[in-house]
C-alpha cells in the first residue's frame, strides 16, 4: 500500500468535509492518502476536446479534467451533482451510506406564510416547482452559491424562507433551530449520497474503493439515476426521485415525479416491486411517466433549458 492515492475535491466546506470523510475511512483500511482541492481547470491540454470526453456537469467537470491529466486519482462528489453519463475513461468506484434525502425549509421563526403569501428562495428547478405545485399564490427567488453562501443570503434578505438539503446542513454543523421537514418534497435523484469516482484502469484504487461502497445505497442511487437518465433530464430539471429498500419484506418502493417549471403539471410515478426486479425499476418509471404525458413536457423543458 505504497502509494498515495489523491483525493481531488472542490475547496467549499462541505465538499472538503465529504473528502476528508473517504479519507479517514481509506486511512482506516490501512491506505496513505492526500486531499487535494481543485479550483479550476486551468490551461490542461488533453488530446480531445471537453465535449468529446462526455464531460458535463458544471459541479463536477473540473474535477474530471484533473482526474484525466492525472493530478488526482479520484474525485469526492454529492451524488446528485453528478451527470448520468460519466466520461471516458472515469468510472463509478463507491457510494457511501446515503445520509437524510428530505429537503428541509429554513425559516425566520414564522410560518405564517404558508396559509397566505410569502417569498421563498431555492436555486433548484426542480424545488421551485414542487414548491409552486403545493402553494401556487407563492413566490420563488433564485439562490445560488455554496451551502454556507445560501444560508448567508437567507439571513440578509427579507424572504420567508429557503430550501436546503438536510444532509448538506448536518455535514457541516450549520442546520439552524428553525425549519421544518418538507416530507412531501420529493428530493433530487441521489440526494443524501456521496459517490467517489476514480479511473477505470487503475486497479489498485478501484480495489481500495469497492470496501467502501454501500450496496444498498447504491441500489437505490442507481434506480433513481437510471430513472433521471431514461427521463433524458440533466441534473437541473425538475425532477424527482427516491428509491428505498424494505428489509421486511425484501422490496423496494420507488416515488419519482417530473414537474412543469412553473408547478402547474406534475407527473408522477409511485411503485413497490420485488427486490430481484431493482434492475429496470427507474426504466419502467420513467417510460410509464413519458407515455402518460412526460413526453411533451421533457420537449417544452428542453427547449427552455436550451436558451
Amino acid at each position: 500500500m505504497s502509494k498515495v492515492i489523491r483525493i481531488g475535491t472542490r475547496d467549499s466546506e462541505l465538499a472538503l468535509w465529504q473528502a476528508h470523510t473517504v479519507q479517514n475511512k481509506l486511512n482506516d483500511l490501512g491506505y496513505k492518502t492526500e486531499i487535494v482541492a481543485v479550483k479550476s481547470q486551468g490551461d490542461i491540454i488533453l488530446d480531445k476536446p471537453l465535449y468529446e470526453l462526455g464531460i458535463t456537469g458544471i459541479f463536477t467537470k473540473t474535477l474530471d479534467v484533473a482526474m484525466l491529466a492525472g493530478q488526482v486519482d479520484i474525485a469526492v462528489h454529492s451524488m446528485k451533482d453528478v451527470p448520468t453519463a460519466l466520461p471516458q475513461g472515469i468510472v463509478q468506484a463507491a457510494v457511501l451510506e446515503r445520509a437524510k434525502s428530505v429537503d428541509i425549509l429554513v425559516h425566520k421563526g414564522n410560518l405564517d406564510f404558508l396559509q397566505t403569501t410569502g417569498t421563498i428562495a431555492s436555486g433548484s428547478l426542480r424545488r421551485k416547482a414542487q414548491w409552486l405545485n403545493k402553494y401556487p399564490t407563492h413566490q420563488v427567488e433564485d439562490l445560488r452559491g455554496n451551502v454556507n453562501t445560501r444560508m448567508q443570503k437567507l439571513k440578509d434578505n427579507d424572504w420567508n424562507g429557503a430550501i436546503f438539503a438536510a444532509a448538506g446542513l448536518e455535514r457541516i454543523n450549520l442546520k439552524p433551530s428553525d425549519y421544518i421537514d418538507l416530507d412531501w418534497m420529493i428530493p433530487a435523484p441521489a440526494q443524501g449520497a456521496v459517490v467517489v469516482v476514480a479511473m477505470q484502469d487503475d486497479a489498485f484504487v478501484l480495489d481500495a474503493l469497492e470496501q467502501l461502497n454501500h450496496l444498498e445505497t447504491e441500489i437505490a442511487t442507481y434506480i433513481e439515476r437510471q430513472f433521471l437518465r431514461t427521463l433524458e433530464g440533466g441534473c437541473s430539471a425538475p425532477i424527482g426521485a427516491l428509491a428505498k429498500y424494505n428489509e421486511k419484506d425484501d422490496t423496494i418502493h420507488f416515488n419519482g415525479a417530473l414537474y412543469s417549471l412553473d408547478g402547474k403539471q406534475k407527473f408522477e410515478v409511485e411503485k413497490t416491486v420485488p427486490i430481484e426486479e431493482w434492475k429496470k425499476l427507474g426504466f419502467f418509471c420513467a417510460k410509464e411517466i413519458l407515455e402518460n404525458g412526460g413526453e411533451a413536457l421533457m420537449q417544452e423543458l428542453r427547449a427552455h433549458l436550451k436558451k
